[in-house]
């Protein structure tokens, strides 16, 4: 059995519970509290030096970095197109979402909503929020004419994004004007055996 070492409210996390309840696959839950440094002791560091969740565990193998572990688990499966310039389209998005969409968007929702510290990060806040939107308006001019990211049918490049851009607001983005966002976040909700994201209280 596979296990997940987990923080429940982390999209990043997210993203492998749900690829994995879609794929039907059983796992352990192994939770690591961030916000208690627990993925910063000396036993979580021999796991992923980099200190960080999610870390899919396979044997006796460890896997960290949330893209690559859903690469991983959907190899063979629907949730990777099979055409060779959708995969290539696929992994496109999935960078994406590393580099242009998730240090902007997911840092703003963990500053405000999960630390509650939105003063003490107010200049950052006000540097990255532009960017997070920049990254909202390339996913928005993409799904102006297309269902999904890579190819025409769901995947895991649209795992990848939704995860952190459907809790956005999370982060005080306003996605009121985003209509092709919003009616992707319906197609992504009607997939089998989609599961929700536990919500920051």
């Amino acid at each position: 059995m596979y296990k997940l070492y987990n923080f429940q409210s982390s999209g990043n996390c997210y993203k492998i519970r749900l690829l994995m309840h879609q794929l039907g696959i059983p796992y352990e839950s192994i939770e690591v509290d961030i916000l208690r440094r627990e993925s910063r002791t000396e036993d979580f560091l021999n796991i992923n030096p980099n200190g960080r969740v999610p870390v899919l565990q396979v044997g006796e193998k460890y896997l960290p970095e949330s893209n690559a572990a859903i690469w991983y688990l959907a190899e063979g499966s629907k949730f990777i197109p099979s055409d060779r310039f959708e995969r290539a389209q696929a992994l496109q998005w999935m960078f994406f979402e590393q580099y242009s969409h998730e240090p902007y968007i997911a840092t703003l929702r963990f500053w405000i909503s999960l630390l509650k510290d939105r003063q003490a990060n107010l200049s950052q806040i006000e540097q990255r929020m532009p960017l997070g939107y920049a990254a909202l308006n390339v996913m928005e001019s993409h799904l102006k004419h297309r269902d999904f990211f890579a190819g025409d049918a769901y995947s895991v490049a649209d795992i990848a994004l939704y995860a952190y851009t459907h809790v956005a607001e999370e982060g005080e983005y306003d996605l009121s004007s985003y209509k092709h966002i919003k009616r992707w976040f319906s197609r992504v909700e009607s997939q089998a055996a989609y599961i929700p994201i536990t919500k920051i209280q």
